[in-house]
């Protein structure tokens, strides 16, 4: 079963008992000297002398301690602003291809499958029916992380700490839903066969995030090629068209999240998904900038020709 503690939560738990232990009076017992129970008794006495001399001290002012406090109560509330952040980012991404298996397949055993032997569930929406992908744990995790990578790259624009501490909090989420899926969905209780599965999941993810950088530094071409290998699975059968339509549609959302502030990312990162990817379908049918102007006609014969520059030069099409 997935764990439903939250990580953030107990880190700052450790930070707070780390702090309160560092804040707390040590004895100085020293044990490899001779009367180490009179220096434990003695530690014990000049522990309570230092701590009321502590309070008269005037370099040593409560308003010191009430600092530390406050400023560890700081980072306490970044850390929760940030865990509700990404968790409302994390599920707008997971939200693109759901899919469920049916509790009566599960139990009768008859649960359809690939040829790759991969369970198929029941989903729909955009990603299933218009580009025609299954609706699997496959699908599911993969069209995730290609909505995941588009934040990551934004993420990037922030300080370090902070881009880790929003990078680290977007795939925890991730991990755990996709742990808790393999239990809850696909029926694997054993947490050890779970983490295996993890690791490879982690390796893909990191593979990922290699293939679109690739992509958006090289070009388009290895920008699809990389869609193409990871959420299409190299097949044969995909239309051209629904590949440049995710790749205008995944430089349109990073073009929209370049224009958004910092503060935004908190509210407002999400929503650069709302716009579907197959309405870049309207775009990628257009001819392109160095086309305008040829024109294919039909002649009575039944021949195409390509006609060009106003009709000076004209190419008969087979």
């Amino acid at each position: 079963m997935a764990s439903r503690t939250c990580p953030s939560c107990r880190d700052i738990l450790r930070q707070q008992a780390r702090l309160i232990a560092e804040l707390r009076p040590r004895p100085n017992v020293r044990l490899n000297r001779r009367g180490a129970a009179f220096e434990a008794a003695k530690g014990s006495r000049r522990l309570l002398h230092q701590t009321r001399r502590l309070q008269q001290d005037p370099e040593s002012d409560p308003s010191l301690i009430r600092s530390v406090f406050s400023k560890f109560a700081g980072k306490t509330a970044h850390g929760y602003q940030v865990y509700g952040a990404t968790e409302q980012i994390y599920k707008a991404c997971a939200g693109q291809a759901p899919y469920t298996i049916s509790e009566e397949d599960r139990k009768n055993e008859t649960v359809p499958t690939t040829d790759e032997g991969e369970e198929i569930g029941v989903g729909g929406g955009m990603w299933h029916d218009a580009f025609k992908l299954p609706p699997t744990f496959s699908t599911w995790s993969q069209v995730t992380m290609l909505h995941m990578y588009l934040i990551v790259v934004r993420l990037r624009c922030l300080t370090k700490p902070e881009w880790h501490d929003w990078q680290n909090q977007l795939v925890n989420h991730f991990f755990n839903n996709a742990e808790e899926r393999m239990d809850l969905v696909h029926g694997l209780s054993s947490r050890m066969i779970r983490q295996r599965y993890l690791r490879d999941l982690f390796t893909t993810w990191r593979g990922v995030i290699m293939a679109y950088d690739e992509g958006f530094i090289k070009g388009d071409a290895v920008l699809a090629a990389a869609v193409w290998r990871n959420v299409f699975k190299a097949r044969d059968d995909v239309d051209l068209r629904m590949l440049a339509a995710i790749v205008s549609w995944m430089r349109l959302c990073l073009k929209n999240l370049d224009q958004m502030q910092d503060a935004a990312l908190l509210y407002h990162a999400a929503s650069v998904f709302k716009w579907p990817a197959t309405s870049e379908l309207l775009l990628v049918d257009q001819p392109a900038h160095e086309l305008q102007g040829v024109l294919t006609k039909r002649e009575p014969g039944g021949e195409a020709k390509v006609v060009a520059n106003g009709g000076k030069k004209a190419v008969s099409v087979p």
